[in-house]
């Protein structure tokens, strides 16, 4: 049975790893858990694409900033992040009882704010992996339109 097999069923259509596995993938809890589910996973191109719906409620709007609200880009890299992790666990069965640690992060661009009520859009693609250390480029879109993007290094420890 595949890690994936092995993860929670999704309660609604529209998702491969709902909200339940991706707690039981990452060790990221609230306010810092920032993947709110898996669409897909295409392991011939190595390819994820995971949701996170931001909420007015996310405790960085309260200063950042209090009368325009916008998710701080750092936030959108360990979304980012976070996806790419979930993309190790699920394509690489050896992690499974390692955790990821953030090596690095290259080429990262900000295209457009995200504000409260946006649904991020997270795509990571592996685009190399050796014991462990992998790297992936990644993109955050809002409705179709390329909010940020980078290259991230991370690794299995």
């Amino acid at each position: 049975m595949s890690l994936l097999e092995s993860l929670p069923k999704p309660e609604k259509e529209g998702a491969i790893v709902d909200f339940a596995g991706i707690l039981e993938l990452l060790p990221h809890r609230y306010p810092f858990l920032l993947v709110d589910k898996v669409i897909s996973l295409d392991e011939e191109t190595k390819t994820i694409v995971c949701q996170k719906n931001v909420s007015f409620n996310e405790p960085f709007f309260s200063g950042h900033f209090p009368q325009e609200p916008v998710m701080p880009g750092v936030l959108q890299v360990e979304a980012m992040a976070q996806a790419g992790c979930v993309m190790m666990y699920l394509l690489h069965e050896e992690n499974k009882d390692k955790r990821p640690a953030f090596m690095g992060v290259d080429n990262c661009r900000f295209r457009k704010p995200v504000r409260p009520g946006d649904i991020l859009t997270i795509e990571a693609t592996e685009t190399r992996y050796r014991r462990g250390l992998g790297t992936l480029n990644a993109r955050v879109s809002v409705d179709g339109v390329l909010v940020s993007e980078c290259t991230i290094m991370a690794m299995m420890v």
